[in-house]
Formats: structure tokens, sequence, C-alpha cells
């Protein structure tokens, strides 16, 4: 199988004052492409900084990340922009939609970062958001929505650009354990339809859906967990 994320040897240090914060520390692994990977840990393991890597959002202080073959370690903020933008989405805990901007243009809005026209974007998500299950929600502001129908909402935009690898920071930890498993099972069925979906969990019972989980302790893959 190909890997569609690959860490080589990659520690991430945070300076504070005289204090060295080793966040992660020479980690390397590979998640396979089309896959489904649950990433656990307690807090402070350097689960998130391990996604923030992941997602193109910081830099290694050592060591390679590789997206799709593609060495992003020294790339400029332009085109980790590009990556982050065509190749990466992203689903966040707390949904992190506009208030002002309804369901339609929530999810329109990477398209419009991605020089698209008005025409084109509204199709397109209207589209998306038909797919999410929300085609009669599309004017809805996220205060007129469920938590799970935000939840969709921010789904489809992150699905808007097509991207390969979908990365979900605790995106059911908002939501009751029944919205929580409808939203699993749209991600299972997006996994089918060939993305990779990488998710961090701290619900062991979510995270033993996944096709693999990788337990992450002080900034390691803790080898000895389960």
């Amino acid at each position: 199988m190909i890997a569609a994320i690959e860490l080589a040897g990659v520690s991430r240090l945070y300076f504070v004052g005289d204090t060295t914060v080793k966040a992660l520390d020479d980690l390397s692994l590979a998640i396979e492409e089309h896959s489904f990977t649950a990433i656990t840990g307690p807090s402070g393991s350097g689960k998130s900084t391990l996604m923030a890597l992941i997602g193109c959002l910081d830099v290694p202080t050592s060591g390679k990340i590789y997206i799709d073959g593609e060495d992003t370690s020294g790339m400029s903020e332009e085109e980790l922009a590009y990556i982050r933008n065509r190749k990466i989405g992203f689903v966040f805990q707390h949904f992190s939609l506009l208030p002002r901007l309804n369901a339609l243009d929530n999810t329109a809005l990477p398209l419009l970062y991605a020089g698209a026209g008005q025409k084109e974007r509204r199709e397109r998500a209207a589209a998306m958001l038909e797919r999410v299950g929300l085609k009669d929600r599309m004017r809805h502001r996220p205060s007129e929505l469920s938590g799970g129908q935000k939840q969709r909402v921010a789904i489809a935009r992150a699905l808007i650009n097509n991207p390969s690898i979908l990365l979900a920071d605790e995106p059911t930890g908002a939501l009751d354990s029944a919205t929580g498993h409808e939203v699993m099972e749209l991600f299972h069925s997006l996994n089918e339809d060939g993305h990779t979906i990488v998710f961090v969990t701290h619900d062991q019972h979510l995270a033993s859906e996944c096709s693999r989980i990788i337990p992450i302790r002080d900034g390691r893959v803790d080898l000895d967990a389960g």
C-alpha cells in the first residue's frame, strides 16, 4: 500500500523561557492511503501537535513529513497553504463555522480561497450538503442547526475541494452518543469512497471502529499500549 502520510524522525520542540518542551520526540510512522486511523493518547501526549504537523499547520523542528509522497518539511508558507487547501480537509470538535453565514456559504468558503466563481461555489456547496444529508438545511445559519447538523456542515466544508485526506480533531466530542454514531457512520461512508481519514479521539469505543489505532504517549508511538 502507498503511504498517504509519512513521518520520518519528526521532533517538535517549543521554547518557553528557559524551558524546552518536546511535544514530539523522533516520531516515525506511516499512514496508508484509503485507511481509517485513530490517534489516541492522554492529554499532553502530542496528539494535537501531530495533527497540526500532518495538516501543514505547523512545521517540525527536525525530521521529514511527506504528504502523498511530497516532502512538506521545507515548503514555504504559500506551498503549505496550497497543500492544506487542495489535499487536506479539516473537521474540528466545535465545528468552527462562521455564525453569520448559512450552511451553503460556510461550506463554500474554501472554494472562495481557491478562487472559484460564485456560481461554481454555490453549485458545488449545494451538492456537498446534499451528500451529507442536509439538502433541506442549506439556508440555515449555525444557530438554527443541531450539533449533528453543524458537524455535517463542517464535514461538507472539509470535503468541498475533494481532498484525499480528512483530519478530524475529536469530531464527536461535542455531540451526544446517538448523534456521534451518525457522524461516525458518515466518516465510514467517506472512507469507503476512498478518503484517507485520521482522527484524534479520547473515546476508545470510537477508536475501535477504525482499521488502525496509533497510541501516542510522551511524543512517541506508545508501543506498550493495548
